[in-house]
């Protein structure tokens, strides 16, 4: 998608496997939001993106589940299997249709450019002793939940997101802006969007800065990117 070449270890299967065990532990250890309204609302947004998905990156099959969780803290995941989480204080933060849909066009492009996988990989090659046995035992063996975890960007606590390298948070970046552009929203929601999150303060936002690139640089690379994303708006 991106071209460029990756190290991917674990197959597909496997990752996906992990995926839906480390969601249903999520499952677990959060609150649903008991809104149907807004379930519905974040449902109907990540359908349109998922519509602009080709098929040979992401399941097509109707397998994606999507669920809002009750928790303050701005964030969203996705995870391989098909699984996309949504904090109600994302909502807070994304006003818009449009500013939502970065956000989950962000995080699903995690997924579609398998940079769990490359992550995993990596750890693999750094330390002899972590093989893909034992990583895809982690869907599974709680001894291995923490690194699985870990590995697809969820904190060991629930409601705290790792990030991804800067390499693969400016990847997520762009592809995910030609997604939301290719879906019909406008693209420059998503410099709204960091623009918001570069004025929110309180305690959750302090947190989810202090782990990810700084807005001011994920703002200037959206804003290079939007020639492109604009071509694929006005063809929608």
């Amino acid at each position: 998608m991106t071209g460029r070449r990756q190290l991917t270890l674990i197959s597909e299967d496997k990752m996906d496997a992990m995926g839906i065990a480390t969601f249903a532990n999520i499952k677990q250890e959060g609150t649903l939001s008991q809104d149907p309204g807004v379930t519905e609302y974040v449902v109907c947004i990540t359908r349109a993106l998922l519509e602009v998905v080709p098929p040979e990156y992401g399941p097509d099959d109707g397998r994606w589940e999507v669920l809002v969780f009750e928790d303050t803290s701005p964030n969203a995941f996705a995870l391989p299997g098909g699984k996309i989480g949504v904090n109600s204080g994302m909502l807070e933060v994304a006003t818009t249709p449009g500013q939502l849909a970065a956000v989950i066009g962000h995080e699903v492009s995690h997924v579609l450019l398998n940079h769990g996988n490359e992550r995993m990989s990596q750890s693999m090659l750094a330390d002899a002793t972590v093989n893909a046995a034992s990583i895809a035992a982690g869907a599974a063996a709680p001894g291995y939940g923490e690194m699985v975890a870990g590995g697809l960007g969820v904190g060991t606590q629930f409601g705290f997101l790792l990030p991804f390298s800067r390499k693969h948070e400016n990847e997520a970046d762009e592809v995910g802006q030609m997604f939301m552009a290719e879906a019909g929203f406008y693209p420059a929601e998503a410099i709204v969007l960091w623009q918001h999150m570069a004025e929110q303060g309180g305690d959750e936002i302090k947190q989810w800065q202090s782990t990810h690139p700084s807005d001011e640089t994920r703002i200037e690379r959206l804003l290079e990117n939007l020639p492109l994303a604009m071509q694929e708006f006005e063809r929608a």
